[in-house]
């Protein structure tokens, strides 16, 4: 390649290929190598993808702190998501940090493309104050396998996540930590989140006495969930944890969120703070680290000056069941959706995100439109190229070599004959003027900058011609009639340059004809060579179904395509040139024939220097 391209340098540095012909160089070269769909797509498997902002601002989550990284409801449904392009229960679902390189845990609480409607859990691995950050949704890959991590998506401080989506049987967690619960409430299908749970003020979840779960004295802790009272007294116990005399209740008061702390018979608790509206949504979080504060919907609402004693015995949900039995009186009425416990305390940011993208409302996410991959390696030309063997592609870039040999020719030779056919009009005004006089042509020849017919065919035969005759009229004093004999050596030196012309502009043209001929069968012949490897590979495996085969012939037959796509444009501009090349040659014979006429006819006295200068 580097030997051909030295020998077409005098081609390109003699200017005869513009700034435009090496952009359309370049730009054919870039359609026979298969390219990246999108200069940020994640990954050409997937075709669609979705932006997906969470807005930390005034105008969303509101975060005065970052609140690092947290787990992310997103809701879909079909007024924002389209779901006819994804597969069964959402097996191809994939996200992307706002880098474009970084995959990010999640897992699906609830997935229904029929009625389309969605929850999904994303592990977003930082949020900072003020900012909104973007994470991309990529779907549409028909290859895909289930993807889902939901131990993955909460960090290793999270000990507890219930989503209550199991039907009336005891509630499953989510983190690695396997604190599944030991009893269960009534289900709800259409709590906040997907399914929740009904407490009926006498059926609590008893929570495992796992490790995992239990608070050192002075330790570190989180608790929190969504509520929603019945409407009523407002009373109950929503946590409550007991070891020996020891104990920590969160509950509600007439409606008024409380939290409470026992240590040796003595209980605190905390001041009571607002009220939430009974039969509606709310948002409701404890931290303990050297105080104990109360959150409700995202803002701190209470606090307790203690620390949390040691505890490690029984915990319950929707009542207390107490150190030696249920505590009457102590039973909530009421939903509960999406607990979740971790072992330290959480910063006021990330409760205020939680209460920003979970809620009802969750105006700190937003949803974008779905994007297309319309590249190469997305939809069908991305399954097409990802199914293409080694062999196939070998063969693509034999042929990509040649595309771009036949139109450097094409583009080049285009060039030449077009200043060529400029440049014997000049001439043939000269000639016309001066008319078939060879010494007025030597003498205007030496006297004019020939540089503007350098590339005239017709000056080079006729400066042959009359360089033949001045040799034969040198040592005669008047202009000599020519012989029949000294008439046909002119013409056969002139038929000698015509020749010479003729050649050096149909050189290269024989590698057009190359791509013309060979293109075609170097496809065919990968075509067949990706068929048979389809079919050895099938006969291998056993898998004999449309979807095996159909990938690997659309692949082989993309080589006949790369093939017909170098010939077709080579067997066009080949008619072309070679019609201009005919052109040329016959203007040159024309020329010669009338010359050598012309040369034959009796002259007159020769012209002397005074009349030459003048003319």
């Amino acid at each position: 390649m580097m030997i051909f391209v030295s020998r077409l340098s005098p081609l390109v540095t003699a200017g005869r290929i513009r700034l435009g012909a090496i952009l359309c160089l370049l730009m054919l070269a870039t359609t026979l190598i298969p390219g990246v769909a999108h200069a940020s797509w994640w990954n050409g498997d997937w075709s669609y993808r979705k932006k997906i902002s969470i807005d930390a601002g005034p105008k969303g989550a509101g975060l005065a702190e970052d609140a690092g990284r947290i787990p992310l409801l997103l809701r879909l449904h079909d007024g924002n998501f389209d779901f006819s392009n994804v597969g069964d229960g959402g097996i191809d679902i994939r996200f992307v940090d706002s880098d474009e390189k970084t995959p990010l845990n999640y897992h699906i609480d609830t997935y229904d493309g029929l009625l389309g409607m969605a929850l999904i859990w994303v592990d977003v691995p930082q949020l900072a104050a003020g900012k909104s950050h973007d994470i991309w949704m990529y779907y549409g890959n028909a290859k895909a396998t289930l993807g889902a991590d939901a131990k993955g998506t909460y960090d290793s401080d999270t000990t507890l996540v219930y989503h209550f989506g199991e039907r009336d049987t005891p509630a499953r967690d989510q983190t690695g930590y396997g604190n599944n619960a030991q009893t269960a409430a009534k289900s709800v299908d259409n709590s906040l989140i997907g399914r929740g749970a009904h407490f009926d003020g006498s059926t609590p979840i008893t929570l495992p006495p796992s490790p995992s779960l239990g608070i050192s004295a002075g330790g570190t802790f989180t608790w929190s969930a969504w509520i929603k009272p019945d409407a009523g007294p407002g009373t109950g116990v929503l946590f409550a944890r007991h070891d020996g005399d020891r104990a920590l209740v969160i509950g509600l008061d007439q409606n008024v969120p409380y939290v409470s702390v026992t240590v040796g018979g003595k209980t605190l608790r905390s001041a009571p703070g607002a009220a939430i509206t009974p039969a509606a949504w709310h948002h409701i979080a404890v931290t303990a680290f050297d105080h104990i504060t109360l959150f409700i919907d995202g803002r701190p609402n209470a606090t307790l000056a203690a620390t949390l004693p040691a505890l490690n015995g029984i915990a319950s949900l929707g009542a207390d069941l107490g150190p030696t039995g249920p505590v009457a009186g102590t039973g909530y009425i009421g939903e509960l959706d999406e607990l979740q416990i971790s072992k330290v305390a959480r910063s006021p940011a990330f409760i205020a995100a939680a209460f920003g993208t979970q809620g009802p409302d969750a105006q700190a996410v937003t949803y974008g439109q779905d994007e297309e991959n319309e590249g190469w390696s997305g939809g069908y030309f991305g399954v097409i190229l990802k199914s293409v063997t080694i062999d196939g592609w070998v063969v693509i870039g034999i042929l990509g070599v040649m595309a771009v040999i036949s139109w450097i020719v094409m583009i080049s030779k285009g060039a030449t004959i077009r200043q060529t056919a400029r440049a014997n009009r000049r001439f043939l005004e000269i000639f016309e003027r001066i008319g078939a006089d060879a010494t007025r042509l030597e003498a205007h020849f030496k006297s004019i900058d020939t540089k503007f017919v350098d590339n005239s065919t017709l000056y080079r035969v006729c400066r042959t011609c009359t360089t033949e005759w001045m040799r034969r009229m040198d040592k005669e004093p008047e202009p000599p009639m020519l012989s029949p004999q000294a008439l046909e050596s002119i013409r056969a030196s002139l038929d000698r340059v015509a020749v010479y012309e003729g050649q050096r502009l149909n050189s290269m043209m024989v590698l057009l004809t190359i791509a013309i001929s060979g293109g075609p069968f170097l496809g065919l012949l990968g075509t067949v060579v990706g068929v048979m490897i389809t079919f050895a590979a099938i006969a291998a495996t056993g898998d004999v179904n449309i979807n095996a085969i159909a990938p690997g012939i659309a692949a082989a037959l993309v080589a006949t395509v790369a093939g017909l796509g170098v010939a077709i444009p080579a067997l066009f501009g080949y008619n072309y040139l070679i019609t201009r090349i005919k052109d040329v040659t016959a203007e040159m014979q024309v020329f010669i024939d009338e010359f050598v006429t012309k040369l034959a006819e009796p002259k007159g006295p020769r012209p002397g220097a005074e009349q030459l200068a003048a003319e």
